[in-house]
């Protein structure tokens, strides 16, 4: 339980920073309802338990391999933050569409998409070794199961930072005006077109 717990604040710790994820959780929250928001939470804590395994499993070589990708991922990646971005720049306020019930294939889009968007940055590689070196638990690769533990522990508290974020954004969704969620979406959408910018002109060799 001590190496569950001490993954579950890693997992904290790596997903609470607000981000281009982060935006995304509240904008999608907002237009299409909490279980948006959720399963685009569940993406991005999928993508920190794949990094944290990689880290926590001692995989160097694998982790030598996406960070020699990383050039390319991180143009990969920043340009899917700018179609993100325009696609956020034109959602319509939900007040201004008729209510729906989200659908498998949306819901599954929202996963994929915050899934591929978090894989896509393999320096957060460096941020779980960094971390695990800091707390001692390198040494933890060596045994399966401890690893194992580790990184359900990374799993449940990234998720859990998310299913916190779009709960308590999901409770805002109905007192908010059109003009206010109008708002909130084209402010997301320039933040998300920065980071995709910031991204690509700080790709290696750009």
């Amino acid at each position: 339980m001590g190496l569950w717990f001490k993954g579950m604040l890693i997992g904290l710790a790596i997903a609470a920073p607000v981000g281009p994820i982060g935006l995304l959780c509240i904008q999608r929250t907002l237009a299409r309802g909490r279980w948006a928001g959720v399963l685009s939470g569940l993406g991005a804590a999928s993508a920190d338990a794949v990094y944290g395994g990689i880290a926590g499993f001692g995989l160097a070589s694998l982790a030598n391999l996406l960070l020699a990708w990383q050039a390319p991922l991180q143009r990969l990646g920043g340009l899917f933050l700018l179609y993100l971005a325009w696609r956020t720049w034109r959602t319509p306020p939900a007040a201004e569409r008729a209510p729906v019930q989200p659908s498998r294939t949306g819901l599954l889009g929202d996963y994929l998409s915050t899934l591929v968007l978090t894989l896509t940055n393999p320096v957060t590689i460096l941020a779980f070794l960094g971390i695990f070196a800091g707390l001692g638990l390198v040494a933890e690769g060596r045994d399966w199961a401890a690893a194992g533990t580790l990184v359900l522990g990374v799993f449940a508290g990234s998720l859990l930072w998310w299913l916190v974020l779009a709960g308590g954004v999901g409770l805002l969704r109905g007192r908010l005006t059109p003009t206010a969620l109008r708002g909130i979406n084209r402010a997301s959408g320039l933040l998300i077109a920065g980071f995709g910018v910031w991204a690509l002109g700080t790709a290696p060799g750009s």
